[in-house]
Protein backbone atom coordinates (compact mmCIF):
# COMPACT_ATOMS: atom_id res chain seq x y z
CA UNK A 1 0.00 0.00 0.00
CA UNK A 2 1.15 3.59 -1.10
CA UNK A 3 1.15 6.30 1.43
CA UNK A 4 1.45 9.84 0.75
CA UNK A 5 2.67 12.26 2.88
CA UNK A 6 1.54 15.74 1.28
CA UNK A 7 0.76 19.50 1.59
CA UNK A 8 2.47 22.73 1.42
CA UNK A 9 6.69 23.78 1.81
CA UNK A 10 7.64 23.27 6.05
CA UNK A 11 4.98 21.37 6.81
CA UNK A 12 6.81 18.38 7.87
CA UNK A 13 6.35 15.78 5.08
CA UNK A 14 9.99 14.76 5.02
CA UNK A 15 9.93 14.17 9.17
CA UNK A 16 6.76 12.17 8.45
CA UNK A 17 7.57 9.89 6.28
CA UNK A 18 11.33 9.19 7.68
CA UNK A 19 9.32 8.44 11.40
CA UNK A 20 7.00 6.11 9.46
CA UNK A 21 9.41 4.21 8.01
CA UNK A 22 11.36 3.71 10.91
CA UNK A 23 7.64 2.31 12.70
CA UNK A 24 7.18 0.00 10.39
CA UNK A 25 10.61 -0.61 9.36
CA UNK A 26 10.08 0.02 5.58
CA UNK A 27 11.90 1.75 2.67
CA UNK A 28 10.42 5.70 2.06
CA UNK A 29 10.59 7.63 -0.89
CA UNK A 30 12.32 11.26 -1.02
CA UNK A 31 11.08 14.31 -2.88
CA UNK A 32 12.81 14.00 -6.17
CA UNK A 33 12.43 17.23 -6.78
CA UNK A 34 14.91 18.32 -4.15
CA UNK A 35 17.77 15.90 -6.10
CA UNK A 36 16.58 17.30 -9.36
CA UNK A 37 16.54 21.26 -8.72
CA UNK A 38 20.06 20.43 -6.89
CA UNK A 39 21.44 19.73 -9.37
CA UNK A 40 20.30 22.33 -12.22
CA UNK A 41 22.94 24.64 -12.90
CA UNK A 42 19.93 27.52 -13.30
CA UNK A 43 16.92 27.91 -11.41
CA UNK A 44 14.10 25.55 -12.44
CA UNK A 45 11.41 26.19 -15.22
CA UNK A 46 7.80 24.73 -16.27
CA UNK A 47 9.75 21.80 -18.86
CA UNK A 48 11.62 20.58 -15.60
CA UNK A 49 7.83 19.80 -13.54
CA UNK A 50 7.45 17.24 -16.19
CA UNK A 51 11.13 15.59 -15.78
CA UNK A 52 10.62 15.55 -11.75
CA UNK A 53 7.58 14.17 -11.68
CA UNK A 54 8.68 11.28 -14.74
CA UNK A 55 11.89 10.84 -11.49
CA UNK A 56 9.20 10.85 -8.15
CA UNK A 57 7.42 8.02 -10.46
CA UNK A 58 10.79 6.20 -11.25
CA UNK A 59 11.60 6.64 -7.85
CA UNK A 60 8.23 5.62 -6.46
CA UNK A 61 8.20 2.04 -8.79
CA UNK A 62 11.85 1.43 -7.74
CA UNK A 63 11.17 1.83 -3.84
CA UNK A 64 8.06 -0.32 -4.48
CA UNK A 65 10.22 -2.99 -5.26
CA UNK A 66 12.01 -3.06 -2.10
CA UNK A 67 8.90 -2.31 0.49
CA UNK A 68 6.62 -5.00 2.20
CA UNK A 69 2.92 -4.59 3.03
CA UNK A 70 3.61 0.00 2.62
CA UNK A 71 5.46 2.32 0.88
CA UNK A 72 5.68 5.78 2.18
CA UNK A 73 6.21 8.54 -0.02
CA UNK A 74 7.31 12.05 0.54
CA UNK A 75 5.17 13.91 -1.69
CA UNK A 76 4.11 12.69 -5.22
CA UNK A 77 2.32 14.10 -8.48
CA UNK A 78 -0.42 15.55 -6.97
CA UNK A 79 2.06 18.29 -5.30
CA UNK A 80 3.62 19.00 -9.10
CA UNK A 81 0.14 19.49 -10.35
CA UNK A 82 -0.67 21.84 -7.81
CA UNK A 83 2.66 23.49 -7.99
CA UNK A 84 2.56 23.83 -11.75
CA UNK A 85 -1.13 25.14 -11.74
CA UNK A 86 -0.58 27.94 -8.86
CA UNK A 87 2.94 28.91 -10.36
CA UNK A 88 2.09 28.75 -14.24
CA UNK A 89 -1.73 28.11 -14.59
CA UNK A 90 -1.39 24.76 -16.44
CA UNK A 91 -0.29 21.46 -15.60
CA UNK A 92 0.98 19.26 -18.04
CA UNK A 93 -1.79 16.40 -19.42
CA UNK A 94 1.08 13.44 -18.89
CA UNK A 95 1.23 14.76 -15.01
CA UNK A 96 -2.14 14.47 -14.91
CA UNK A 97 -2.93 11.21 -16.13
CA UNK A 98 -0.34 9.98 -14.01
CA UNK A 99 -1.65 11.28 -11.14
CA UNK A 100 -4.90 9.59 -11.77
CA UNK A 101 -3.34 6.24 -12.59
CA UNK A 102 -1.45 5.95 -9.13
CA UNK A 103 -3.36 7.23 -6.72
CA UNK A 104 -2.04 6.12 -3.34
CA UNK A 105 -4.07 4.11 -0.77
CA UNK A 106 -4.16 7.05 1.49
CA UNK A 107 -2.83 10.49 1.87
CA UNK A 108 -1.40 11.81 4.59
CA UNK A 109 -2.14 16.02 4.28
CA UNK A 110 0.12 18.02 6.19
CA UNK A 111 -1.09 21.01 8.11
CA UNK A 112 1.11 24.03 7.45
CA UNK A 113 1.33 24.65 11.79
CA UNK A 114 4.83 24.43 12.39
CA UNK A 115 7.46 27.32 12.11
CA UNK A 116 8.84 27.88 8.29
CA UNK A 117 12.05 26.72 8.31
CA UNK A 118 13.68 28.80 5.45
CA UNK A 119 15.71 26.33 2.72
CA UNK A 120 17.18 27.12 -0.47
CA UNK A 121 14.28 25.39 -2.65
CA UNK A 122 10.90 26.80 -0.46
CA UNK A 123 9.57 29.51 -1.97
CA UNK A 124 6.07 30.05 -0.70
CA UNK A 125 6.50 31.23 3.25
CA UNK A 126 3.71 33.56 3.00
CA UNK A 127 1.49 31.74 0.86
CA UNK A 128 1.13 28.37 2.98
CA UNK A 129 -2.59 28.54 4.51
CA UNK A 130 -3.70 29.09 0.74
CA UNK A 131 -1.92 26.33 -0.61
CA UNK A 132 -3.14 23.72 1.92
CA UNK A 133 -6.95 25.39 1.26
CA UNK A 134 -5.68 23.90 -2.54
CA UNK A 135 -4.32 20.68 -1.19
CA UNK A 136 -8.04 20.11 0.57
CA UNK A 137 -9.97 21.05 -2.31
CA UNK A 138 -7.58 18.82 -4.87
CA UNK A 139 -7.98 16.04 -2.27
CA UNK A 140 -11.35 16.00 -1.64
CA UNK A 141 -13.06 12.54 -2.16
CA UNK A 142 -9.56 11.12 -1.91
CA UNK A 143 -9.10 8.65 1.28
CA UNK A 144 -7.53 11.28 3.32
CA UNK A 145 -6.04 11.76 6.91
CA UNK A 146 -5.03 16.01 8.47
CA UNK A 147 -1.57 15.48 10.23
CA UNK A 148 -0.81 18.33 12.63
CA UNK A 149 0.30 19.01 16.10
CA UNK A 150 3.87 19.20 17.42
CA UNK A 151 6.05 16.47 18.03
CA UNK A 152 4.88 13.12 19.20
CA UNK A 153 1.39 14.32 17.97
CA UNK A 154 2.28 14.73 14.53
CA UNK A 155 3.38 11.20 14.23
CA UNK A 156 0.60 9.68 16.66
CA UNK A 157 -1.86 11.21 14.39
CA UNK A 158 -0.15 9.63 10.97
CA UNK A 159 0.34 6.27 12.73
CA UNK A 160 -3.38 6.36 13.60
CA UNK A 161 -4.49 7.12 9.74
CA UNK A 162 -2.09 4.24 9.19
CA UNK A 163 -3.30 1.39 11.59
CA UNK A 164 -6.70 2.44 10.47
CA UNK A 165 -5.72 0.93 7.03
CA UNK A 166 -5.15 -2.49 8.55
Amino acid sequence: MKITITGPESSGKTTIARQLALVYETPWVPEHAREYIDQLDRPYQESDLLEIARGQLAKEKEMALQAGELLFCDTSLEVIKIWSEYRYGRCHPWILEQLQKNRPALYLLCVPDLAWEPDPQRENEDDREALYKIYKSELSGQPLAKVWGKGHQRIEKAIAAVQSLM
